[in-house]
């Protein structure tokens, strides 16, 4: 939920310990691997072994089908990857590695562990000129004989640009490459039998990549419930899909609430342009391999299939249940205003279990006030944003046992804007391959539980975890900012955290925000966790304060950058954190110093460092990619103990304001202050429009002979020539202030960087606090960076 570097170097030998999941689902992959390649020669990939999300024991979602990972089966194709560089092919495939087929003949083949009667592969086929996909297919071959094509198509992927992204391939950051489809057998196929998708034809497409296959045994469709109202033989909607059968559907739900009966959805394909409105009713179908509502207006193209509870405004919904169906859409693009979820609106007191979600905008985006709403048993995959959000007042209510894969935005979700969310849960899910964001977040809320759930494959501008005071609406005043306790306990998170391409440098795995107000009077519980194979830090604070964290019984094991990395003040404990394979020699990145305050308890080894690093040159990453460095070349990290006891910080030289704790007169959207002191020139600070005087004030931790105060505003042209009138005010109690440079005009010119130089007496001073009263180029104070220096 939001608004290519060199290629990877050789990958080197496991040289060090891995943690016991780590390890169990190496040796899983090992011995799937063996077993596929076996009785297959000369044909194998020669893939990187790496954690499989799904092989954690006791956490994440619990699956109905059998994944292989097309890098570890055989193949005469071609192995891509491991790579995690934004805009790359294998960044995006799970695992971060693939197989391209690109002649005819060539082809992945699986050999099945369990039986299975049906298959979904996840795969990527280049894009047209027009950027509107293409369509192709490839053949499944069952051991050796053809038994089907498959059509394939990219119309569902490739989005370019800056969010929230267009189908236009002249512009730049292509990504969202992958797509999904599914199809049956026919007959079960029985354990040890080869599948394969092989390529009949290029004519359509040049490439076909396959990421991998998931193997499963779907049951019989299930009959009609005794009484229950049929949407085809009592209403008389069409299951070719050929007729539109969003009013016969309508009208079946309708009758359903009147008269107290279940409504049936048989085996069919039905389509559906616009929004089947539920309250009171419960709403089944034959499975979600059978029973599948498709469909989109053909020229009202913000109207598409959905299932929505009645807004709140309109009294909400309640007591509804959807069961056993598939909601499969037909969204392209990526529109924030269009209602084009697969489930929506106001739904309290309220159950979706075991739905099929995809190809629509979001799987679930709920708008409260609601209550008391669950979500279980569910797949929700390729989507062009959120897997699920809990948008505005959503309270008691939960996700549990879905998996979600291939969302556009934030996996799972939860938004307090200006309701507070309370009591909601995340918990057994299972969430891979965000494309935008993070795994899973909470933006806000009180008292929200996060745990059992596996994150994997975080591609871009977010990590695995996120607790953050952040996003419109979340503020101590609304009560919505984060608050009471919020527990994260028992997760495992693998390859998460990535590179955020506006702040050019890597979020951590377990990150915290307080853009829109330090996180202060909350507890903070993350517990029993596992960290693996961070593709930057694993834990990572920035925008703000975030004070109440306590750390307990987790395993860090493997960062491509730091264990810690601390961009804003905050308060936290640490017990029984061990960590292991930190790419970086020291394992701390602070240069907020004393502004970040570590309790220690027993039991930590292999994160803390005193002094920590301040080097102002972000390092490159090395990826282990489950104990096989790649991408750089690591150092061994300090010994297995921490020092006796910490000694003062190292006097800091550099920017003395990057980092630390900074407050303003006001600010709008997510223009906070915290922007200012962020070390991103991309973002910025802004206070409310015609409202001066403004200012904005730095604790720099302790007191400091500041001679040189630089200020910045973005470096694009579009941030036309103005000039700021500003003066310099010093503290040492944040209480009386000494004027420390005079009112004066100050000159933004997009030629010369957008920069302006305040020098000073070098009057010591811990506050330092730019007063603003006025603009030419617009009616707000502006800034993207404060740098206060000592010469």
């Amino acid at each position: 939920m939001t608004p290519p570097p060199p290629p990877p170097r050789p990958g080197r030998i496991l040289r060090r310990s891995l943690s016991a999941s780590l390890a169990l689902a190496l040796t899983a992959l090992a011995a799937a691997s063996s077993l596929v390649v076996a009785g297959a020669p000369p044909a194998a990939a020669a893939a990187v072994p790496a954690p499989s999300p799904l092989s954690v024991p006791g956490r994440g979602a619990t699956v109905p089908f059998k994944e292989q990972e097309a890098e570890y089966a055989a193949t005469n194709g071609t192995l891509i990857g491991p790579n995690r560089l934004y805009g790359s092919l294998p960044s995006e495939a799970s695992g971060r590695q693939a197989v391209t087929l690109d002649a005819v003949g060539e082809y992945v083949e699986f050999t099945l562990t369990a039986p299975a009667n049906a298959m979904t592969f996840r795969y990527s086929l280049p894009d047209n000129a027009a950027g509107t996909g293409r369509d192709a297919s490839i053949d499944v071959r069952v051991n050796g004989a053809q038994l089907k094509s498959v059509p394939v198509t990219s119309k569902y992927g490739w989005y370019y640009g800056g969010y929230p992204f267009n189908n236009n391939p002249g512009d730049t950051n292509p990504h969202h490459f992958y797509d999904e489809t599914r199809t049956m057998f026919g007959s079960t196929l029985a354990a040890g039998t080869k599948v394969r998708l092989q390529v009949s034809s290029t004519a359509q497409s040049p490439t076909f990549t396959i990421d991998l296959a998931d193997f499963e045994q779907v049951a019989a469709p299930i009959g009609k419930p005794s009484g229950a109202l049929d949407v085809v033989s009592d209403f008389g909607a069409d299951p070719s899909g050929a007729a539109d059968s969003t009013a016969k559907i309508q009208a079946a739900v309708d009758a359903g609430r009147s008269q107290g009966r279940e409504v049936y959805i048989p085996q069919g394909t039905f389509k559906v342009q616009d929004h089947i409105i539920v309250d009171k009713v419960t709403l089944r179908g034959a499975g979600p391999w059978y029973s599948v509502l498709t469909g989109r207006h053909p020229t009202e193209r913000h109207k598409a299939v959905g299932v929505y509870g009645k807004y709140a405004s309109q009294g909400g919904s309640s007591n509804v249940t959807l069961k056993d169906f598939a909601i499969i859409g037909d969204i392209r693009e990526r529109i924030d205003d269009d209602q084009v979820n697969a489930i929506g609106g106001s739904l309290s007191d309220s159950v979706v279990d075991n739905l099929w979600l995809q190809h629509t905008k979001c799987g679930a985006w709920l708008t409260g006030p609601m209550n008391n709403f669950t979500m279980k048993n569910t797949r929700i995959l390729d989507q062009t944003a959120d897997g699920v959000n809990f948008h505005y007042g959503v309270t008691n209510s939960t996700v549990t046992n879905t998996f979600v894969r291939n969302s556009g935005d934030d996996g799972l979700a939860m938004w307090a804007e200006n309701i507070p969310n309370v009591n909601n849960k995340f918990t057994f899910n299972t969430v891979i391959l965000p494309i935008l964001a993070n795994n899973i977040v909470t933006y806000g809320g009180k008292d929200i539980t996060i745990s059992d759930n596996v994150m994997a494959d975080t591609i871009t501008n977010g990590g695995g975890l996120h607790i953050a005071n952040r996003y419109p609406g979340v503020n101590s005043g609304r009560g919505t900012a984060v608050s009471g306790t919020h527990t994260a306990a028992r997760n495992t998170l693998i390859r998460t955290g990535n590179n955020d391409y506006n702040w050019k440098f890597g979020v951590g795995a377990v990150w915290f925000s307080g853009l829109n107000e330090p996180i202060q009077g909350a507890t903070v519980n993350v517990t029993d966790t596992e960290i693996l194979d961070s593709s930057y830090a694993a834990i990572h604070l920035i925008e703000g304060a975030s004070n109440g964290l306590n750390f307990n019984r987790v395993k860090i094991d493997g960062a491509g950058t730091y264990a810690l990395q601390i961009q804003s003040p905050g308060r936290a404990s640490f017990t029984d954190v061990v960590a292991t394979n930190i790419a970086q020699s020291n394992p701390i990145h602070n240069c907020v110093g004393a502004g970040f305050q570590i309790t220690r308890g027993s039991g930590n080894s292999g994160w803390y460092a005193d002094p920590p690093a301040c080097t102002g040159v972000w390092p490159d990453p090395v990826w282990t990619n489950g104990g096989v460095p790649g991408g750089g070349g690591p150092t061994d990290p300090p010994g297995p103990t921490d020092p006796p006891g910490p000694t003062d910080p190292p006097e800091e030289t550099g920017n003395l304001a990057q980092g630390r704790a900074v407050t303003a007169s006001s600010h709008v959207d997510v223009y906070g202050a915290g922007n200012a002191v962020d070390g991103n020139p991309n973002t910025y600070w802004e206070s409310r429009n015609n409202a001066f005087p403004q200012s904005l004030t730095v604790d720099l931790g302790s007191a400091r002979a500041v001679k040189r105060v630089v200020l910045k505003l973005p470096p694009q042209a579009a941030w036309a020539t103005r000039t700021q009138t500003l003066s310099v005010l010093g503290s040492t109690d944040n209480s009386t202030y000494n004027t420390l440079k005079a009112p004066a005009g100050y000159t933004f010119n997009p030629s010369s960087g957008n920069t302006a130089t305040v020098t000073l007496s070098g009057t010591s001073a811990r506050y330092l606090r730019l007063a603003f009263t006025g603009n030419t180029g617009w009616p707000a104070a502006q800034l993207s960076e404060v740098e206060a220096y000592t010469s």
